[in-house]
């Protein structure tokens, strides 16, 4: 029963994954000042969301029910309450410790909330948790964690920056942004 639960909640994180990739993506091209401004507003609204109510009601009943935690987690993001987000993500990593997605999620939410150094360490759980048999599914997430990871010591360790890019190219040799490091890097 646990087991099919964790894998419930398996594919759940996934697809939060994807979708915050896809939105991660469009974080990066919005202006910072005008981010900020609808973060308040949208911290608001989460604490007024009727899903996100439910879910803390259905935690509160359970507390080890990685699923719920999941969906909160998730709705925390899509609503860009980035503290409840972080918050939930770190009691999955209690529950699941070995489980990987927590970990890229935590990056995912301290790079919303501008705390690099926080962003890397998460990432490089990431890269560390994730299992033998969970690559070929992780590959673009794995690429982005790489390509952080280098980004992150271009200025302060070249050649870990460097080992970083190449695996992030390995991952995932289309990203234009990867090459662009890559290239920098090797220069």
């Amino acid at each position: 029963m646990k087991k099919e639960k964790v894998m419930i909640t398996k594919k759940a994180v996934v697809a939060a994954l994807f979708l915050g990739a896809v939105s991660f993506g469009y974080a990066q091209t919005t202006d910072s000042a005008q981010t900020v401004d609808q973060s308040s507003d949208t911290v608001q609204t989460s604490q007024q969301n009727p899903a996100i109510d439910a879910l803390k009601k259905q935690i509160e009943a359970n507390p080890t029910d990685t699923e719920a935690l999941v969906k909160l987690a998730t709705a925390y993001q899509d609503a860009k309450d980035w503290p409840n987000a972080l918050a939930t993500w770190n009691k999955m990593s209690t529950l699941l410790p070995d489980w990987a997605p927590s970990y890229y999620s935590q990056a995912y939410v301290y790079q919303n909330m501008k705390d690099d150094t926080n962003a890397k360490m998460s990432y490089e759980k990431y890269i560390a948790a994730v299992k033998p048999e969970e690559m070929e599914a992780s590959k673009k997430n794995l690429a982005y964690a790489h390509y952080f990871v280098a980004y992150t010591f271009q200025e302060t360790d070249k050649e870990q920056a460097k080992q970083h890019i190449a695996k992030s190219l390995q991952y995932d040799g289309t990203n234009e942004e990867a090459m662009k490091l890559n290239t920098f890097l090797n220069q």
